[in-house]
């Protein structure tokens, strides 16, 4: 498993919610970091860790692509839970699973390896979601050969994804490095 710091951005990010979390100090309003923020987070981390190109849209159950050609599906948690599953038309050929903690401002890369290993104790079908508990997924991570994990291209993100790694957007979008500027300061 694979442990690194949150690139400096998104360390900022965490810290500015903190700040905001502790100036109203309310009981009940905890500014949680949580669902879609927390996947973005996760295929950015992704795509600079591993060298993916991110497939616009999402929700098909394939997030990118690695350089060898294969579909890369990316999950996150900041809540220490297993990754959630979806009964979706494709799978991806790899998953990358990781689990941040925001208190400490890094991350670990739990799963990493092909998808269909994270999957193989789900029934052939469901509805709704499908969660793989934080224990298991661990245990099924130790059963991916090291011939079968995407090769980690940059250890110590630094939250900048190229425009070569992400699909361009529509203008009025920013991209992913336009915000290294921001200071949370």
């Amino acid at each position: 498993m694979t442990k690194f710091k949150l690139p400096p951005v998104i360390a900022q990010l965490v810290l500015a919610r903190n700040r905001v979390r502790d100036h109203y100090n309310v009981p009940g309003l905890a500014f949680t970091l949580d669902g879609k923020l927390v996947g973005d987070i996760g295929e950015a981390v992704a795509a600079e860790m591993y060298n993916l190109t991110l497939t616009p849209g999402g929700g098909t159950g394939i997030d990118g692509h690695a350089a060898d050609g294969r579909t890369v599906q990316v999950k996150a948690t900041g809540t220490g839970r297993g990754p959630v599953f979806r009964r979706v038309e494709t799978r991806a050929d790899h998953l990358i699973f990781i689990d941040f903690n925001f208190v400490n401002l890094e991350g670990e890369v739990i799963f990493n390896g092909p998808e269909r290993i994270a999957l193989q104790n789900m029934p052939a079908t469901w509805q709704g979601q499908r969660p793989v508990s934080a224990a298991q997924i661990r245990l099924l991570n130790r059963q991916v050969a090291p011939e079968d994990r995407l090769v980690v291209v940059d250890p110590t993100p630094q939250g900048d994804v190229s425009s070569a790694q992400q699909p361009q957007k529509s203008s009025g979008v920013a991209r992913i490095s336009n915000y290294d500027q921001f200071d949370a300061t």
